[in-house]
């Protein structure tokens, strides 16, 4: 069976060849803190609820460390791997009509090679974008025309690859309202249906995604969500999935998630938490740890408990490589697997919502 095959049963069917597996290697830990004692696999966790993945993010620095990438290859670990860098603009079309797809190629070729499903991200985006880009003061024709191409050499270059695309990401401001940037102000919402209209015909298997922060619970901001989403559908725009990035903090997992999630499904489209970290300020304690254990537990069971929820993928697996310590400033330890590759209580906290 090709690999194109395998991604067209896999994005449709939540358990088609769902892996069996023994334990991996058991939790470790440093003398100090507590660790792990679960030896279920996260996507075998995963696929066992009834949900099509379990995954990660990485970025193309990382796959150099050996220790690392031996982890994140193994698919019943992760049964799905998200480009953080290396599909974004800046990256793919850092001057207009040359693309360039080396990175790109290369997590996409390691995923390919693990059988591992494959997310895109993204397409467009305020943010990382080349100052051709941003400074060109194009008309909305011309801005319309470089969507388009942008967004169909970019999707059309992994047709058949990659299953799910964040096609628009962060379109939202926190009241729920359009962002103001270089398309929007060019466009207005229109520029999100001409993406999403340039990604379908570039891959009309491809499920294709809003993807934006801040919309975990109820609110002005995922308000503003639905209203696009019955916009757009309004309008006849492709639209398959709502993206729900899920960067927390640790005791704030939002109460209404279960009936945010809900009232996305509830418009047609399937939801994915696609970034998912669960950050507390440093140095962690035993209480704090133990908190995101529950944390995580809560986040994956609510999305466990509805069909319509059908994969979690954490913002990268290790606090190693975690964005978060550089972007909030005495803030990490987000994710299950600490700086030594050691399994946090967060692991166990996963696969019982997984169970749940």
């Amino acid at each position: 069976m090709s690999f194109k095959a395998l991604v067209a049963i896999l994005c449709v069917v939540p358990h088609a060849l769902a892996q069996t597996s023994s334990a991996t290697a058991t939790a470790t830990s440093g003398a100090s803190s507590p660790s792990a004692t679960s030896t279920t696999p996260l996507n075998v966790a995963a696929k066992a609820a009834g949900k099509k993945y379990f995954g990660s993010a990485t970025d193309n620095h990382e796959l150099t460390d050996s220790t690392y990438v031996e982890i994140l290859s193994d698919s019943n670990m992760f049964g799905q791997i998200t480009p953080g860098n290396s599909l974004k603009w800046d990256a793919t079309e850092p001057s207009r009509g040359n693309f360039t797809f080396t990175q790109g190629d290369q997590i996409v070729n390691l995923a390919k090679a693990n059988g591992q499903l494959l997310r895109g991200h993204n397409c467009v985006w305020h943010n990382q974008l080349p100052s051709w880009v941003t400074s060109g003061n194009f008309s909305a024709d011309t801005l319309s025309s470089i969507i388009t191409t942008h967004c169909g050499t970019v999707v059309g270059r992994y047709q058949g690859q990659i299953c799910f695309w964040d096609v628009v990401n962060e379109p939202l401001n926190d009241d729920g309202t359009l962002r103001s940037d270089v398309f929007y102000d060019t466009l207005g919402e229109e520029y999100i249906s001409i993406a999403l209209r340039a990604a379908k015909a570039a891959d009309p298997d491809a499920k294709l995604y809003i993807n934006d922060y801040g919309i975990e619970g109820t609110g002005p901001k995922s308000t503003g969500m639905v209203n696009l989403v019955k916009s757009l559908k309004a309008a006849s725009v492709p639209i398959d999935g709502i993206g729900m990035q899920a960067h927390l903090i640790v005791g704030q997992v939002p109460s209404t998630l279960g009936d945010n999630i809900k009232q996305f499904t509830a418009l047609g489209v399937e939801v994915a938490i696609t970034e998912l970290d669960l950050r507390m300020t440093l140095p962690a304690t035993d209480a704090d740890l133990a908190q995101q254990k529950e944390d995580y537990q809560r986040v994956i069971s609510t999305c466990n408990a509805i069909s319509g929820c059908i994969g979690v993928t954490i913002w990268d697996y290790t606090d190693k490589y975690s964005w978060v310590p550089a972007t909030f400033s005495g803030q990490g330890a987000a994710l299950p697997w600490d700086e030594n590759f050691n399994k946090k209580p967060a692991y166990d906290g996963i696969v019982a919502g997984f169970a749940s």
